[in-house]
């Protein structure tokens, strides 16, 4: 649904080849993706695109929504759910630990109020933990702890497949959780290296590690360059994720 950092690609007044490009690969909203089983749709992450993203795929109805992390990039569109509310006259399911859970609670302070004004949109709360498997709407998700700088975050694997957005290190217990995947989605923000993200060279060492099939790259800045000049740079098994890009598994 996304694959760019916080701020998207191209961002608000640069002028670099990147967010000048012509080319649609080059045009990156925040990072989200969205699971479909038959008629189930699930989405990682509800980014401030959220909207965009429901529009441009023609995604007529969402069963449940997980949150790897409480940062704004991830979940500052929950309050565009309210379509959802209305069509499918029920609250959205939103998975999320307790950390995040407080997070929500206090930005979006409106939703959870004992007195919602009409028209407030409508989130029912399911608790995960990192330790825990749990189910959503009959797919097993495996809760995949990360690092995100110094903040302890999610990513996710649901049976072959495996997504990791915003690490920066994992410890080698959780990267077992990993091993055997057949798909793995992974960030790479950068050439530069990065506090609390991985940039290219750590991003494919740590695909080397984990050892998939294929591996797509998300969460993706305008420092790492023309979609073009990427694709270059990767091995045969590593493709650079654009936006809107269906990937089988």
């Amino acid at each position: 649904m996304g694959t760019g950092t916080s701020q998207g690609v191209p961002i608000i007044g640069c002028k670099c080849e990147v967010c000048k490009s012509e080319d649609p690969r080059d045009h990156r909203l925040r990072t989200s993706v969205l699971l479909r089983k038959e008629q189930k749709n699930i989405l990682i992450d509800c980014g401030p695109d959220f909207r965009q993203q429901m529009l441009r795929a023609g995604v007529t109805s969402l069963d449940a929504i997980v949150l790897t992390h409480e940062h704004n990039d991830h979940i500052i569109g929950l309050d565009d759910v309210r379509p959802f509310n209305y069509m499918q006259r029920r609250d959205m399911t939103v998975y999320a630990t307790e950390r995040v859970e407080a997070s929500l609670k206090k930005r979006f302070e409106y939703i959870f109020a004992e007195r919602r004004y009409p028209g407030a949109p409508m989130i029912t709360i399911e608790r995960i933990y990192p330790d825990q498997p749990f189910t959503v709407d009959g797919v097993l998700f495996t809760p995949i702890e990360v690092l995100h700088g110094a903040l302890p975050i999610l990513g996710f694997r649901v049976k072959d497949f495996t997504y990791l957005t915003d690490v920066k290190t994992i410890a080698d217990s959780e990267l077992q959780k990993v091993k055997g995947t057949d798909t793995l989605v992974i960030n790479a923000l950068r050439h530069q290296k990065h506090y609390s993200h991985l940039n290219l060279e750590e991003a494919i060492a740590m695909i080397s590690k984990i050892g998939p099939k294929r591996a797509y790259l998300i969460h993706i800045s305008h420092n790492m360059g023309l979609y073009e000049d990427i694709a270059g740079l990767l091995p045969a098994n590593v493709t650079a994720a654009h936006d809107g890009l269906v990937v089988k598994v």
